[in-house]
């Protein structure tokens, strides 16, 4: 198989893949989907014939995205993400809570979206400083 892709689409490729296979792996220590660690080499390996060479470093015969490719901003990306998903995800779960829907689902959501809704306008007001938890 081949694509043609231009240098920018090529560069928002390795985004891509980098971000993907860091939501991936980031969090499975050995247990990692090696296949996915291949892939993402395989690509970033083929930077410097993109004239991106600064993209990837080579350790141990291995090719790996770069310190200045990490640096670069791309962790900044993947906190947003973090944060939309940690917020959402907190939203709901108090939102279960507050309407006793912890191990069901209800007739209309109408009522659990409202809920949310009002957490996370909460939470967009003063993050987490309203928070409490009691022990």
């Amino acid at each position: 198989m081949n694509i043609d892709l231009t240098e920018k689409e090529y560069r928002r490729l390795l985004d891509l893949v980098y971000i993907g296979n860091w939501i991936l792996n980031s969090g499975r220590g050995t247990d990692r989907f090696e296949d996915y660690d291949l892939l993402q080499e395989k690509l970033f390996a083929l930077s410097p014939r993109a004239g991106m060479r600064s993209l990837a470093e080579s350790w141990q015969g291995h090719v790996f995205p770069s310190k200045a490719y990490e640096e670069g901003g791309i962790h900044e990306a993947i906190a947003d993400y973090e944060d939309a998903v940690f917020f959402d995800i907190l939203a709901e779960e108090l939102a279960r809570r507050d309407l006793g829907l912890e191990d069901s689902e209800p007739e209309d959501y109408t009522e659990l979206q409202n809920r949310m809704d009002d957490y996370l306008d909460e939470f967009d007001k003063n993050g987490l400083a309203a928070v409490s938890v009691d022990l």
